[in-house]
């Protein structure tokens, strides 16, 4: 008989809006005249006919409810999604209605009419509005819920019960595609509470809660807390093999730049455990604060990060160069947002393989610092294109420092890469002799007589950064999000990670530390396990993996073989004992170079070589400059295996 009523009352959603304010006016209307009636009842203790003594105070109501209904705007309600919000709307109304109504009956009086009629009628009417209200709304997300519950509803659990945790359960109350089920606390003080009727549970309790409600969703509302105690919570929930997501960090919150309800994949660096070091200001400031400040590559994952961070240091000018032109303009339209001091930022195009344009931006704007980020980075594409990435990554670095060093730059900070060192491809080769000549020209300096006046030159060199372009992490994610195969070139292959942030933050710092030709090495922690680090992100998405133990599983992690040029472990040193500095996470080591003279010849053959696409030669010649060069696979260049051999 209940699901009989519940659909017929279910019907009344599909009329139209006009037909739905009509009832809602009939249904006050009835009770503004029950509410007449009845306060006869409880004045006289018998019942009276209104037509007999009461149509003045019957007729009096109507008069003043309607209007006042209508001036607060009651009938723009929608049942189903108001709120306490809408009943303190209704409760404002009716105190003006009882106002009114008390004054005319109670105080100035109707002749026939008890006068506290005016002070009973107001507050039997307030309670059958307010009542009738709060049932057709429990109704009505009752019908919701069972629609909903057919419709395959993600049970949901809050983790967190403090503000967040409130403000979010409160959004997702009319959510067609997740059910809150109830918070998880680790306060135990707060566990058995209750928010609008949500239990707060106890972490510990959470495999029976699964179980036994049916949940497949863990909504992470803990945006304060500390980096280090986040990431214990995260841990402890991949033993559940459950989804995991979570609201937006407390300052796109506070700022309006993200909705509570804009559920965010976890940041992986919440599973590796690495807790980022806050920046030293005034190393940030330093080679920053009040200066021009040129970044190549200012569209990419590092160069743009550079300039968010750079933005935000008071610099003078910022120059942004970059040879794409949508990458130009995302990384601008994104300063424009976050430039509040109206600092002047200046796009050009322009590529660092064009020693004509490099020389002109240099000369025209006089910059005191340069951050070299332009760069071909991805392994593959860089080995099958091998002179564009010699031409980008050497002989683009080379030119811009000697620009640099003859326009008397005060400082040159060169993005490199744990992949120079021992290199097993070309992309590795280049930025390995790009390090070199700089090295090499910082020699050369010191030998003059106004080293003092000159560029200093730095090298920073760290490993992946999460999210850049070309990281796993975003490849992984959007496999998992097709349904797999998670695609995996060797089961033990590791690398170094650290969020695209703290690298720009520490690469900023390591320049400012710069004394001339130095070689930083960022702190990256341990390396990660990428098959581990796969199906961690297989876990988080509340799937499981599949393998031919695990039949039944959801992802499979497919195993492909090493690219080429490909290492299984990378590298962040040459030497065997990096020397500490200010910063905890900041190194420097001494490492092999070679004589400007010497090097600049050998640059100089190379040119000629890339002159006449002479491949073969090149790679002697890299061997040659580069003693630990092992290239693991043959020439894989697609120019020279499809240039006709005579």
């Amino acid at each position: 008989m209940g699901i009989d009523l519940l659909k017929k009352f279910k019907n009344l959603l599909n009329l139209p809006r006009s037909i739905k304010t009509l009832i809602s006016i009939f249904i006050d209307l009835t009770c503004c005249i029950f509410s007449v009636w009845f306060a006869y009842y409880l004045r006289l203790g018998n019942f009276v006919s209104l037509s007999e003594r009461g149509l003045d105070a019957m007729g009096y109501a109507l008069i003043i409810f309607f209007p006042i209904f209508f001036i607060f705007g009651i009938y723009k309600n929608i049942f189903r999604y108001s709120g306490l919000n809408s009943l303190i709307n209704v409760s404002k109304a009716i105190s003006v209605h009882g106002l009114l109504y008390g004054t005319r009956i109670s105080v100035l009086g109707i002749e026939g009419t008890p006068r506290t009629i005016g002070l009973i009628q107001p507050l039997i009417l307030f309670f059958l509005i307010i009542s009738w209200r709060v049932l057709a709304r429990f109704l009505l997300r009752t019908i919701n819920n069972e629609h909903y519950v057919t419709k395959a509803c993600v049970k949901a659990l809050v983790y967190g019960s403090g503000e967040a945790g409130r403000q979010l359960f409160k959004a997702m109350q009319d959510s067609k595609e997740i059910s809150i089920e109830g918070f998880l606390d680790d306060d135990e003080n707060k566990q058995g509470c209750l928010i609008d009727e949500k239990t707060i549970y106890s972490p510990k309790n959470l495999i029976n809660l699964i179980k036994k409600k049916d949940i497949s969703l863990i909504l992470l509302a803990i945006p304060s807390i500390p980096s280090k105690r986040r990431s214990e919570i995260i841990r402890n929930l991949l033993n559940y093999k459950i989804a995991v997501r979570t609201i937006p960090d407390i300052s796109n919150l506070a700022n309006g730049k993200k909705l509570i309800t804009e559920f965010l994949e976890l940041n992986v660096n919440d599973l590796l455990g690495r807790i980022a070091v806050e920046p030293f200001l005034d190393l940030m400031k330093k080679n920053i604060f009040s200066k021009t400040i040129l970044v190549t590559g200012a569209g990419g994952s590092i160069g743009g990060e550079l300039c968010r961070q750079i933005i935000n240091f008071n610099p003078k000018k910022l120059i942004l160069v970059e040879i794409s032109e949508y990458a130009l303009y995302s990384i601008l339209s994104e300063l424009e947002q976050l430039n509040n001091r109206k600092i002047e930022v200046i796009p050009l195009m322009g590529s660092v393989q064009d020693p004509q344009r490099m020389q002109e931006i240099i000369s025209i704007w006089r910059p005191a610092t340069i951050y070299h980020a332009a760069a071909y980075k991805h392994v593959p594409i860089v080995e099958h294109n091998l002179i564009e990435g010699l031409k980008n990554n050497l002989l683009g670095t080379y030119e811009l420092a000697k620009i640099s060093l003859e326009n008397k730059v005060s400082n040159f900070v060169f993005i490199s890469t744990d992949k120079a060192v021992r290199p097993t491809n070309i992309m590795g080769a280049t930025k390995r002799i790009a390090e070199l000549s700089l090295q090499a020209l910082n020699h050369k300096i010191l030998k003059s007589i106004d080293f003092k006046e000159s560029t200093k030159f730095s090298i920073v060199r760290f490993g992946n950064v999460l999210d850049s372009s070309g990281s796993v992490i975003p490849k992984f994610r959007d496999q998992i999000k097709k349904g797999g195969p998670i695609t995996l070139t060797h089961k033990e292959i590791t690398r170094y990670f650290m969020t695209i942030r703290e690298a720009a933050q520490l690469v900023i710092q390591a320049g400012a530390m710069a004394e001339g030709g130095d070689v930083f090495v960022l702190d990256m922690g341990e390396p990660v396990k990428i098959y581990d680090l796969a199906v961690k992100m297989i876990e988080l998405a509340g799937l499981s993996k599949k393998d031919f133990v695990h039949e039944q599983g959801d992802i499979e992690i497919k195993i492909t073989g090493l690219r080429p040029g490909e290492k299984l472990y990378e590298e962040l040193l040459l030497s065997d004992s990096p020397k500490k500095t200010i910063h905890p996470r900041i190194f420097k080591s001494d490492e092999p170079f070679i004589e400007y003279p010497i090097l600049e010849k050998e640059i100089n053959v190379i040119e000629n070589l890339i002159s006449n696409n002479d491949i073969e030669n090149i790679f002697i010649k890299l061997k040659k400059i580069i003693d630990d060069y092992s290239p693991n696979s043959s020439i894989v260049d697609y120019t020279f295996l499809e240039k006709p051999k005579n």
